[in-house]
């Protein structure tokens, strides 16, 4: 009986972790950016985080995307506020995405999908065995390190100045 229990806990946790909802602690976690540097949730307390999950790099949709949080990267630093991007892939993909690209902001590897499922944008092809990709999702968190907003399954264009103007409505709140 303690087998079969433990088996079902362990087949919930995945479903477990995702909890991050609106007014709850965001998920903490620990992740390497594209130099390899290890970046964690408690490194931006005290100030506002936007964390967006996006499926690959160098795709046409995560590139409008990384490129649009670029070119607004001083209105985010001017409303306190730091961007990260988070996907499955690994170190070296972030590397050459964030250099091709000038990011001037951390993009972080995800490859055990650990963080990704915790915020429940863990997504995956059934049709192909094993192929995990993050979604779509921006979550601004504030500096209690709450989450504050959630966007699911966004489009890509247009979507950083529509963070930017939730932001600055959560800051005069």
């Amino acid at each position: 009986m303690k087998k079969l229990l433990a088996l079902l806990l362990s087949l919930a946790a995945p479903f477990a972790l995702a909890n991050a909802e609106v007014g709850k602690a965001a998920p903490e976690f620990r992740l390497q950016d594209q130099t390899g540097a290890w970046r964690s949730l408690a490194d931006y307390r005290g100030k506002w985080v936007v964390l967006y999950f996006y499926p690959k790099d160098n795709t046409p949709g995560c590139t409008t995307q990384a490129c649009e949080f670029r070119d607004e990267i001083f209105a985010f630093r001017r409303a306190n506020a730091v961007i990260l991007g988070v996907s499955v892939d690994k170190v070296d993909s972030k590397e050459a995405f964030a250099k091709e690209h000038s990011l001037p902001f951390p993009v972080l590897s995800d490859a055990s999908t650990e963080t990704t499922k915790a915020y429940g944008s863990l997504t995956s092809y059934p049709q192909f065995k094993l192929f995990n990709i993050a979604r779509r999702d921006t979550f601004i968190i504030d500096p209690e390190g709450r989450i504050a907003k959630r966007f699911d399954n966004v489009d890509p264009n247009g979507h950083s100045k529509m963070v930017l103007a939730e932001l600055a409505a959560l800051q005069k709140r």
